[in-house]
C-alpha cells in the first residue's frame, strides 16, 4: 500500500459538554483523505511552536471557523463582529509565517483565507452586509452543500488551473471577507459583488491557494471542480519534500 503524505489541518478550541475541547469539522478530514492525503489535526498551540508543528508534514490546510480579531489589522471591532479566538490568530499567524518560509505547500480555506491575507499584513471587512456596497448575500440559511452564487476565476490562474473552469458556483458561510489584499498575494477570483473568493501566491515558488467557500463540503457533488482542487493540492503535496 503507498505510504499517504501527512498533511497538518488547523484546529479550534471549543467547550463541549462542559469541556476545552480540540475540533475539527470532520468534513476537512474526510476530504482530504478521499483526495489520498493523510490529514493530521493540528490543535491550537503556543506560536513559538509553528516550526516544530510542520516538521514532518508535507503540507498545510488552513481550516474555518471564528472572526479573525481585527486588533490583528489594526482595526476596532465592528458592532457585528463574532467571536473570536486570539491564541488560535496568533498560532495560526506564525504557521502561515513558517509555511511561507519553507515552502510549504498550503490550501486556505474560508477563515483561512482571511487569517493568511492578515498574516501577510492585508485587512478584512469585518462584517459583509453592512460594510459591502450592495453585497450579495454570502451566509444565508442553507445547506453547507448548497452552490449559491458563481465566482469569476482570473484565466490561467493556478486556481483556476486546478479548478479545471473559470466560473465555478461555490457555496458560501461567511460574514467576513478580505478587504485589502496582502501586497504580496494576487487576487484570483471574486464574487459578484466583487468580494475576493481567492488568492494565491504569484509564482512557482510557493504553492499557495485560498478560497473563501468550503470545497471540502463539495467533494461528493456531480460538479468535478472541488474535487479537482483537492486532487491538485494532493498532487502538489505527494511531489513536495517533507521538511
Amino acid at each position: 500500500m503507498p505510504t499517504l503524505s501527512p498533511v497538518a489541518v488547523t484546529a479550534t478550541t471549543e467547550i463541549i459538554r462542559d469541556a476545552l475541547r480540540v475540533r475539527v469539522n470532520a468534513a476537512y478530514v474526510i476530504a482530504i483523505r478521499g483526495a489520498g492525503l493523510l490529514p493530521l489535526a493540528l490543535p491550537v498551540l503556543d506560536p513559538a511552536d509553528a516550526e516544530a508543528a510542520l516538521d514532518g508534514v508535507a503540507g498545510l490546510v488552513l481550516t474555518g471557523g471564528e472572526d479573525v480579531n481585527p486588533e490583528r489589522y489594526g482595526s476596532a471591532p465592528h458592532p457585528e463582529l463574532g467571536d473570536t479566538n486570539d491564541g488560535r490568530d496568533a498560532f495560526e499567524i506564525a504557521l502561515v509565517e513558517a509555511a511561507r518560509a519553507r515552502a510549504l505547500p498550503t490550501l486556505a480555506i474560508c477563515r483561512g483565507i482571511q487569517i493568511l491575507n492578515v498574516a501577510l499584513g492585508g485587512t478584512l471587512v469585518q462584517d459583509i452586509p453592512s460594510e459591502w456596497n450592495e453585497p450579495i448575500v454570502h451566509d444565508g440559511e442553507w445547506a453547507r452543500t448548497a452552490r449559491v452564487h458563481e465566482v469569476q476565476v482570473t484565466p490561467g490562474s493556478r486556481l483556476a488551473r486546478a479548478l479545471g473552469t473559470e466560473c465555478p458556483v461555490v457555496n458560501s458561510m461567511h460574514h467576513q471577507a478580505i478587504r485589502a489584499v496582502a501586497p504580496s498575494l494576487a487576487t484570483v477570483a471574486r464574487a459578484p459583488d466583487g468580494i475576493v473568493e481567492g488568492v494565491e501566491w504569484p509564482s512557482d515558488e510557493w504553492w499557495m491557494v485560498g478560497v473563501q467557500w468550503h470545497p471540502e463540503e463539495l467533494t461528493t457533488s456531480p460538479e468535478p471542480w472541488d474535487r479537482a482542487l483537492l486532487s491538485t493540492f494532493a498532487d502538489v503535496v505527494s511531489r513536495s519534500r517533507i521538511s
